[in-house]
C-alpha cells in the first residue's frame, strides 16, 4: 500500500485548497466542538456522576485523535520547531496534554479549563470559511485605533479616581465608602454601567454625583465604538483601494469579492503556510 508523502499530508492538514483538506478541517471542527461539549458536561455534577465512564472513554478518544493530529503536524511541517512554538502549535499541544496530565495530577478543575482551551482551535478552521481576511482587517483596525482608545481609557481611569475620591469625602465610612480604593471601585462599576448595588450613595450630593457618573458611563460604550467604527471604515476603504486584479490590474474591489469586476479573474488569495 502506498503511503502519502509529507507534502501530501501537509497539503491536507495545513491547506484548504483541496477537497481532502476541506473535509479534514470540517471533521476536525466537529471533533473540537464535540470535545468541548464533553468537557462541559463533565463539569456538571449529575452527568459527571451518572455518565463518568462514557465521558472518560470519549475524552480519551478525542485525546488520541488530537495526539495523532499533532504528531502528523510536526512530522509534515517543513519547520517543526517553528510550528511547535507558534500560537496554534501551543494550542494544539494544550489540546493533547490535559488527559495525560490527569494520570499524574489531581486538580480536575484546572485540567478542565485547559481542555476547554481546545475551543481556540476553531480559529484555525475559520480559514476554511474565508473569514481569515476579515479577522485580519478587524485586528488592523484595532491596532490603528490603539492610541485613541488608550487615551480614552486613561481619561476614564482618571475620572474614576476623581469621582471615587469625591464620593469618599461626601459619603464617608458611615455609608459604606470606607476607603478611597473602595470608592474608586464603586466609580468603576458605575461608569461601566455594571452597578452591583453593594455600594449606594445615601446623601443628596452623593446621588447627584452618582447621576453624573452614570451619564459619563454611556461614553464608555459610545466613544470607543465610534473610534473603532471610524478606523474600520478607513481600513475597509484602504483594502478596497489596494486590492488589484492580478490579471487586468483593476482596483476598487469589495473586501469579500471573489472575482474581478472587470475581467472575472479569480481574486481569492491562497492562504500561505506559516509553519
Amino acid at each position: 500500500m502506498h503511503l502519502p508523502d509529507k507534502a501530501t499530508v501537509h497539503r491536507v492538514i495545513f491547506g484548504t485548497d483541496t477537497r481532502a483538506g476541506q473535509l479534514f478541517d470540517i471533521t476536525l471542527l466537529c471533533v473540537i466542538v464535540a470535545s468541548v461539549i464533553v468537557a462541559t458536561l463533565d463539569s456538571l455534577e449529575t452527568p459527571h456522576r451518572q455518565l463518568h465512564a462514557m465521558l472518560l472513554v470519549l475524552e480519551w478518544g478525542f485525546t488520541l485523535i488530537f495526539t495523532v493530529e499533532y504528531g502528523l503536524r510536526l512530522w509534515c511541517s517543513p519547520h517543526p520547531w517553528r510550528y511547535a512554538r507558534s500560537f496554534f502549535g501551543v494550542i494544539d499541544l494544550l489540546a493533547v496534554l490535559p488527559t495525560y496530565l490527569g494520570l499524574f495530577y489531581a486538580d480536575a478543575n484546572l485540567l478542565l479549563v485547559i481542555r476547554l482551551v481546545r475551543v481556540l482551535r476553531v480559529f484555525r478552521i475559520l480559514r476554511l470559511f474565508a473569514y481569515w481576511n476579515d479577522a485580519n482587517m478587524l485586528l488592523r483596525s484595532l491596532y490603528s485605533s490603539r492610541r485613541k482608545i488608550t487615551v480614552f481609557l486613561a481619561t476614564v481611569f482618571v475620572a474614576a479616581i476623581i469621582f471615587g475620591a469625591l464620593l469618599y469625602v461626601v459619603e464617608g465610612p458611615e455609608h459604606g465608602f470606607t476607603s478611597i480604593p473602595k470608592s474608586i471601585y464603586w466609580a468603576v462599576i458605575t461608569i461601566t454601567t455594571v452597578g452591583y448595588g453593594d455600594l449606594v450613595p445615601k446623601t443628596g450630593l452623593g446621588q447627584a454625583i452618582a447621576t453624573l457618573v452614570m451619564l459619563v458611563g454611556y461614553s464608555v460604550i459610545a466613544i470607543p465604538t465610534g473610534i473603532f467604527t471610524s478606523d474600520l471604515l478607513m481600513e475597509m476603504q484602504r483594502q478596497r483601494n489596494d486590492r488589484h486584479c492580478p490579471d487586468c490590474a483593476a482596483s476598487g474591489h469589495e473586501s469579500d469579492a471573489k472575482f474581478c469586476r472587470h475581467c472575472g479573474h479569480d481574486l481569492s488569495p491562497d492562504v500561505p503556510d506559516n509553519v
